[in-house]
């Protein structure tokens, strides 16, 4: 609740005994809570000077007695600095410092001795409050190791004063309440579809085609259609003649709709300015009528583009191919979004006239709509997704991150395994969260287990994130964490070229690193596996196997 103290400060050696002329040349940082935002110092000690980021919280001040992240990361001459789910900030370091180790000898938590790095840090109060899950390159430090500490209570956290000592232990009612949890896990609600509407997006291909009358189109398009999604890109609708050389085609690209159409004389483009990735219902209307084009979105219109070019009638075949197109149709003028769009689609129209969704000429992987939905993908406890067929190599370091909610103690979240022992595995066993790896010289773990078996199956989205460096590992969850390390510190790979298994496996598929079988039921989001400075970041549509899978919805409220 303090507004200013030193968070962190790292020095390099023998700082009090360089002169004033070589203090640049002196390899620190710092992090620093001054007027209750975040200051990040960095000296990379080329003597190019001192590099500043400052940070401010979401809520306005960081000295609100809540808890708060700081990550700062370097890649080579950029450093990445972090407040909770903020924007990044970035620092750039002098060329001279792209590969060089930024050397620190003393790395001081809470505050810093006295006579220790005056000349370098704009302010030496010491930090009021409570730190917790220090991970410094990879490795989670215990406070119980440190080389020494002064006005340090290790292992507890008093934001006002400590709690004095009761005589009597009956009147001992200064321990601060204990956190209520739930007794049990959270009761799944019964799903509930939207009538008539559809998601598409499942695989690339999604779509349906359905008939209308082309005549009524030559002089006047009227489209309208109610959508939901999350998504940023995707194909919505597409009506081109055989030839392709009269088209009209409704795209969302970076989350706002783009309207193209020729009348075989050049193309015409209308975008609009609304974003429709919000996850919330919005009625869409496109028109081309007496040579203008625009869009409108609940209501709102953009501004009436002219027709490019002399062309008078638009003259395409009597099909509406809505949310994708068919693996082997071939758009060829429409650019490279012709993916189908992960959304939900309610009512169409063409000129007023309803099409027929319950008599398609063509259907492919089309599903019902969740009547509320949230952002990320549905596992419903039967089955699992297959990721990257021809194999992922996990190797000496990766870090998964993803957000998971469930119902259920039990469950797996990520397996890669080979035949013979080399694997990595993530699940849910009790209540508790396992990190398991195996570098080819025995099975190590990572076990995070919440205060009850209750906590994470509350239906509310919890944050994960399981990092492999080396014989090291650390599992981080809601922002605790835990790690363990192999005694064999020589053997340090996975040596893996193996598929990638989210929410479940095959039976007739090994998984040397899951003790359960138990398929995930629940919701998981944003799944990534970085090997640094590469984030790759999954999309269940692309998976080569889905079984029990619904994507690019959640049944149910954020929470």
């Amino acid at each position: 609740t303090n507004s200013s103290g030193i968070i962190l400060a790292a020095l390099g050696g023998d700082v009090e005994k360089r002169g004033d002329r070589e203090e640049a040349h002196v390899p620190f940082f710092s992090v620093m809570l001054i007027g209750g935002n975040i200051e990040v110092h960095v000296n990379p000690g080329d003597g190019t000077g001192l590099r500043k980021a400052l940070l401010h919280a979401p809520t306005g001040t960081c000295s609100d007695g809540q808890a708060h992240s700081i990550s700062l990361v370097r890649n080579r001459r950029i450093i990445t600095v972090q407040l909770d789910e903020n924007n990044p900030v970035e620092m750039k370091l002098g060329t001279l410092v792209e590969s060089r180790t930024i050397n620190v000898s003393n790395l001081y938590v809470g505050g810093i001795p006295e006579g220790e790095g005056t000349s370098l840090l704009t302010m030496r109060r010491s930090f009021h409050g409570c730190i917790k899950n220090l991970i410094f390159n990879l490795e989670l430090l215990d406070f119980n190791s440190a080389v020494g500490h002064e006005q340090v209570d290790l292992d507890t956290c008093w934001l006002s004063e400590r709690p004095k000592l009761a005589p009597d232990a009956e009147d001992s009612k200064l321990l601060p309440e204990p956190r209520a949890f739930p007794e049990q896990c959270v009761v799944d609600a019964a799903l509930e579809y939207v009538p008539g509407a559809h998601q598409f997006g499942l695989t690339q291909n999604s779509h349906f085609i359905l008939p209308f009358n082309q005549s009524a189109v030559r002089k006047k398009l009227s489209v309208e259609l109610s959508i939901r999604t999350f998504a940023s890109s995707g194909l919505i609708y597409y009506m081109a003649h055989q030839n392709q050389a009269d088209y009209a085609v409704l795209q969302l690209h970076g989350g706002r709709l783009h309207f193209m159409f020729d009348l075989g004389k050049g193309r015409t483009k209308v975008s609009h300015p609304a974003l429709l990735s919000d996850g919330k219902w919005h009625t869409v209307k496109t028109d081309y009528v007496k040579r203008k084009g625009f869009i409108t979105v609940d209501g709102r219109e953009s501004p009436m583009v002219t027709v490019v070019g002399d062309g008078t009638m638009l003259d395409v075949e009597g099909l509406f191919y809505l949310g994708g197109l068919p693996s082997q149709y071939q758009a060829r003028k429409i650019g490279n979004i012709t993916h189908s769009i992960p959304a939900c689609i309610g009512d169409v129209t063409v000129n007023s006239k309803q099409l027929d969704k319950d008599s398609p000429v063509s259907a492919f992987t089309v599903n019902r709509c969740y009547a509320v939905a949230q952002e990320g993908t549905y596992f419903d406890g039967s089955g699992y997704a297959a990721l990257v067929k021809e194999g992922y190599k996990v190797q000496s370091d990766v870090n998964i991150t993803l957000e998971f909610r469930t119902s259920s103690q039990n469950g797996v979240l990520l397996g890669i395994s080979t035949a013979k022992v080399d694997a990595i595995g993530l699940e849910l066993v009790d209540g508790k969260v396992l990190f398991h790896v195996n570098n080819g010289a025995g099975r190590i773990t990572a076990a995070y287990e919440p205060k009850t078996a209750t906590v994470l199956c509350d239906g509310k989205w919890h944050t994960l994130q399981a990092n492999k460096s080396k014989h090291r590992i650390t599992l981080i969850v809601d922002g605790n964490a835990v790690g363990a390390e192999s005694p064999h510190t020589q053997s340090t790979s996975v040596d893996t070229n193996n598929p990638i298994y989210v929410g479940g496996y095959p039976a007739g598929v090994k998984q040397k690193c899951l003790r359960s079988q138990t398929s995930f039921r629940g919701c998981l989001r944003k799944l990534a596996l970085i090997k640094s400075p590469q984030v790759q970041s999954f999309d269940f549509s692309r998976a080569f196997e889905l079984h029990g899978v619904f994507l690019h919805s959640c049944p149910g409220t954020e929470s």
